[in-house]
């Protein structure tokens, strides 16, 4: 698969391109973890993504044949395949993960720094998030992120999952698509953003105006906290405008990547 949108495998032999080999899989680790320095992927958005990534240095898959069959492309001619059973590859991932007959362990993706997504289309929302750290609601809003044409995300190096297969499997391939940027420092990174002519609004529960009112016309940049305790004071304090989302009483707040999504989608929509 080494360019994207190749033709679909028709049928569940081998292609001609894979080596590999059919029955148990050899040498299974049995904890569904990646060797040192490695992520574990799994799932066939996730692993598909991943292989159409050329961001992506590959390590080894682990597939069933009809897990190969259902990857959209050919995968390169020098790529080895270890053909495996489900249960077999149920013993690389989390705990009841649904692998869909693909397991890939690859190297993490290269470092991105602030400035170079900085440097890219104004008019693409940033994402960025305070200690939000589970890693399904990071996936899943970098799925939004992806929807909505967002141009990163960017957390700390601290208090953030790292990259995984929990974390890409909700992400759905789009941890391969958006720039994920880690930085020391976020109040630091919030100065940057808004030197770079970002209008930087927090999404909190209790702010006085709706995000509809205080949505500007140029670039975005929206922050958003951890569920329950929200995003940090000095975090806040680097804000320009703080603002909620205009739910009703019968709900006290929204998961935080059901508010991410909402969010993007009333950029995306602004002045329409």
């Amino acid at each position: 698969m080494a360019e994207r949108g190749g033709n679909r495998g028709g049928d569940d032999r081998p292609k001609r391109a894979l080596r590999g080999r059919a029955g148990r899989m050899q040498g299974g680790r049995g904890s569904g973890r990646a060797s040192s320095g490695a992520v574990r992927l799994w799932g066939r958005h996730a692993v598909e993504a991943a292989l159409k990534n050329p961001e992506r240095r590959h390590r080894k898959l682990w597939a069933t044949r009809e897990g190969i069959a259902s990857l959209d492309g050919e995968l390169p001619a020098d790529f080895t395949v270890e053909y495996a059973q489900g249960a077999d590859l149920a013993r690389l991932v989390a705990r009841d993960a649904p692998h869909q007959g693909l397991v890939l362990e690859c190297e993490p993706l290269p470092d991105i720094f602030l400035d170079e997504v900085l440097d890219g289309d104004p008019a693409r929302p940033l994402l960025i998030l305070d200690q939000v750290t589970d890693p399904h609601n990071v996936g899943a809003i970098l799925r939004s992120a992806a929807a909505f044409n967002a141009c990163a995300i960017v957390t700390q190096d601290r208090h953030a999952p790292p990259e995984s297969g929990t974390l890409a499997k909700s992400a759905s391939g789009a941890l391969e698509v958006v720039p994920w940027v880690r930085v020391v420092n976020l109040a630091r990174a919030l100065d940057e953003v808004a030197e770079a002519g970002y209008w930087r609004i927090g999404l909190d529960g209790a702010g006085k105006d709706t995000l509809g009112a205080v949505l500007p016309a140029g670039p975005v940049a929206l922050v958003l906290g951890a569920e329950g305790e929200g995003m940090r004071h000095n975090v806040a304090q680097h804000c320009d405008a703080l603002a909620r989302l205009p739910t009703s009483s019968a709900i006290e707040s929204l998961n935080v990547s059901n508010a991410a999504a909402i969010a993007l989608y009333a950029i995306a929509t602004r002045g329409e």
